[in-house]
């Protein structure tokens, strides 16, 4: 299982595009048959800050995630082109 968390951080003028692109890109990923979990949150006392929780059954499922044509749309294509920082904490599950 490969699990980790995205921290972004956008400005406040971009939030209702992020979300959108956020929505879309959570159907699509979920429709993949490697994804468990895609689940993006906003913190509740910092909306400018979403949290992305993912997790693939292996490499492979993450791989063709990140090649994938809603990923290069709306992540690369959008989110990314708004985000002013970016961090990844990879996690492992502990049972």
């Amino acid at each position: 299982m490969v699990s980790f968390v995205v921290r972004l951080q956008f400005a406040s003028e971009d939030r209702a595009d992020v979300a959108e692109s956020l929505r879309l890109l959570a159907a699509a990923s979920r429709q993949e048959p490697g994804c468990v979990n895609y689940i993006p949150h906003q913190l509740e006392d910092d909306p400018d800050t979403v949290v992305i929780y993912e997790q693939y059954v292996d490499a492979k499922a993450l791989a063709a995630h990140r090649e994938s044509q809603h990923f290069k749309q709306h992540a690369v294509g959008g989110i990314y082109q708004k985000m002013r920082e970016r961090s990844v904490e990879n996690l492992l599950a502990l049972v």
